[in-house]
């Protein structure tokens, strides 16, 4: 491949959300919004969700909580789910607690730790329902100590207003009870801003459209926190020899299948095993409805496709280049190790064969709320560390502080900053 090319498969996704047109719609939006709150809320879920709501119906009500049920399997498979990212995330808060050091006799200094104040949740509802990603965002905030958590959700499509009882379900399980049903977009901006029925947030976290991910960039420049950048969704396969094709194709298909927007790619240092991936990927497309057939054809055809390397190496250098939100290592046992170590730029990396994406999509309990568009290149999924912030502690004797006056004097000066040197000097009478 050209450099030129290299580039164009490590950008993908970035031109479609920063698209002039999509960019000048959202701005007007969000300024809707600020200006009318409700309702530029309800008047944009009228419009590009079909539902007509009164700013008193956006909330969703503790009954319809209360009383959303779905099937047995799937309750219990949530319950499994949110078990499952309880502890990693649990685990995570305690490998994040307040410490302490003595830097010089005298001085010592550390952190603590605390949550945020508040985080709004936006769960997906457009081509699909998303209860994995309500549980995905909800649980680590949960862990976390956030007091104030807003969940934003679209309603149903085609429906009347009605939510995703799943999502209900999760929200129950968590105990989440500012749940609110409005248009992606729009609801960032009103977590943002806030508005007569929306509560206020300082974070917003949650993966979306083009529009969606545009509406958390946009926001920031109001003063609200996101995560960069968090949609539309993308894998890489790195495999050789070794691995076998129909797991293979299954596993391409799995983030392919998401929508005509997302982006897969297949790294392997076997042409032999292409060629076999490629004519399987064709029987195992055809068994998909046409819908996700098609999203499964651009995300490995236009949007993604295969990369044919000289070694293992150089596959490590291509997934690092290209930074995928998810990644998965199918090579020989013999050289596994070798590859997940080299491999840094990465939103997750999923071991062998017997981890899919679907298994780290839904049920792991690893952040599967990941950067895309190269964003792994800096940094990290949601987990309860999203929520969390640092406040440095420090104290100093007077000793201590004799013995750094020089040094804090000679630099105060330096920088010409007279109130700073003139607070040691007259302590110690310098």
């Amino acid at each position: 491949m050209s450099i030129v090319a290299k580039e164009a498969l490590c950008r993908r996704g970035l031109d479609d959300i920063f698209e002039p047109g999509l960019r000048n719609s959202i701005t007007a939006l969000i300024e809707d919004v600020r200006v009318r709150g409700d309702a530029a809320v309800c008047d944009a879920l009228q419009k590009f969700d079909g539902i007509t709501l009164t700013p008193d119906q956006l909330r969703v009500s503790a009954a319809e909580i209360a009383a959303a049920t779905v099937d047995p399997a799937l309750e219990n498979a949530i319950i499994d789910a949110i078990s499952h990212l309880r502890a990693f995330n649990e685990e995570l808060f305690e490998r994040n607690g307040d410490w302490q050091m003595e830097i010089e006799s005298g001085l010592t200094a550390g952190e603590k730790v605390t949550p945020i104040s508040s985080v709004g949740l936006f769960v997906p509802s457009g081509k699909a329902s998303y209860p994995s990603v309500a549980y995905q965002l909800g649980v680590p905030a949960v862990v976390a100590g956030v007091k104030n958590i807003v969940l934003v959700v679209p309603p149903i499509p085609g429906g009347n207003g009605e939510v995703d009882p799943a999502v209900l379900v999760v929200c129950r399980l968590l105990g989440i009870t500012n749940v609110f049903r409005i248009n992606g977009p729009a609801g960032i901006a009103a977590l943002g801003f806030g508005t007569a029925t929306i509560p206020k947030v300082r974070k917003v976290v949650g993966p979306g459209s083009p529009a969606v991910t545009l509406a958390q960039v946009e926001m920031q420049r109001h003063g609200l926190a996101t995560m960069m950048l968090l949609g539309p969704t993308e894998s890489l396969v790195l495999a050789d020899h070794t691995a076998h094709v129909g797991k293979l194709a299954s596993d391409l298909l799995i983030e392919a299948e998401h929508g005509t927007d997302s982006s897969v790619v297949f790294v392997s240092t076997s042409a032999e095993l292409v060629d076999a991936v490629e004519a399987e990927l064709q029987i195992q497309i055809d068994d998909l409805p046409a819908i996700r057939a098609e999203a499964c054809r651009a995300s490995l055809g236009p949007n993604g496709g295969a990369v044919l390397v000289g070694s293992l190496n150089e596959a490590v250098d291509v997934a690092n280049m290209y930074a995928p939100e998810h990644c998965q290592v199918a090579v020989d046992a013999q050289f596994e190790e070798q590859v997940v170590d080299a491999i840094i730029n990465a939103g997750e990396i999923l071991i062998g064969q017997n981890t899919p994406f679907s298994a780290g999509n839904f049920l792991i309990g690893c952040p599967a709320s990941l950067p895309t568009s190269g964003f792994a290149h800096v940094s990290s999924g949601i987990t309860v560390e999203s929520f969390l912030k640092r406040t440095a502690i420090a104290h100093a004797n007077e000793p201590a502080l004799r013995r750094m006056s020089a040094s804090i004097i000679a630099l105060a000066e330096h920088e010409g900053f007279p109130a700073h040197s003139n607070a040691i000097r007259r302590r110690f009478n310098l």
